[in-house]
C-alpha cells in the first residue's frame, strides 16, 4: 500500500498539440486535475516533466494552472530516469513509491515505469491519468508496464489508498473533488 509520506507523483509531458491528440483527452485532463488537487490536499509532492517544450509547447493551460508556483523539469529523453535533473530532484525526496501520470503511455510513461521498477522502486501507473494517441497504444503500454512489475491504479483508488480512513478534513476535501 502506498502512503502519503513515501509517495511522489510524476506528471509526464502533458504538453501542447500532442496532448490534444490523446485518446479520450477530456477524460485524461479531468482525471489529472482531480489527482493533482488531491495530491496537494494530501501533501504528496509532484515532479513535473516537459519533453523539449521549445518544440512540443508548454503543459496544457488547465494543468499548468494547477501547478502554479512549481517549475517543470525540461527533458529530451523518453525515460525520466535518463534525465540527471529529474534524478537529482527525485533522489532528494527520499521516497520509494511513485505514481506515474502523463503521456504517452507506450513511450515515456512505459520507459520511466520500467526503469524505476528496475531500480527497485514501487510504481503505480494511474490508468485514467495516462493516454496515447490511440487506444491500442495505451493498452499495450499498460500491459508492458504490468509485465515489468509495476501496478495499475486509478484516481479514486489511489486517493482512498493514500487516505486510509473515512474521516477528517482531508477526507472531506477529497470527496468533494471526486463527486
Amino acid at each position: 500500500m502506498f502512503s502519503t509520506d513515501n509517495t511522489v507523483m510524476l506528471l509526464v509531458d502533458v504538453q501542447g498539440q500532442l496532448a490534444q491528440l490523446m485518446y479520450e483527452k477530456e477524460k485524461l485532463f479531468g482525471s489529472l486535475a482531480i489527482l493533482i488537487k488531491g495530491m496537494k490536499v494530501l501533501g504528496v509532492p509532484i515532479l513535473w516533466m516537459e519533453q523539449i517544450p521549445a518544440k512540443l509547447g508548454p503543459t496544457v493551460a488547465d494543468i499548468q494552472q494547477l501547478m502554479a508556483g512549481e517549475s517543470p523539469i525540461e527533458k529530451d529523453v523518453f525515460s525520466c530516469c535518463q534525465d540527471p535533473v529529474f534524478m537529482e530532484r527525485f533522489d532528494a525526496l527520499s521516497r520509494n513509491q511513485i505514481l506515474i501520470t502523463g503521456i504517452e503511455t507506450h513511450i515515456c510513461v512505459f520507459q520511466t515505469a520500467y526503469e524505476l521498477r528496475n531500480k527497485g522502486y514501487e510504481v503505480q501507473v494511474v490508468s485514467d491519468c495516462v493516454s496515447s494517441r490511440t487506444k491500442e497504444n495505451k493498452e499495450v503500454g499498460l500491459q508492458r508496464i504490468v509485465q515489468s512489475g509495476a501496478q495499475i491504479t486509478s484516481v479514486e483508488m489511489i486517493l482512498f489508498e493514500l487516505m486510509r480512513r473515512a474521516r477528517g478534513d482531508h477526507f472531506r476535501q477529497i470527496v468533494k473533488l471526486i463527486k
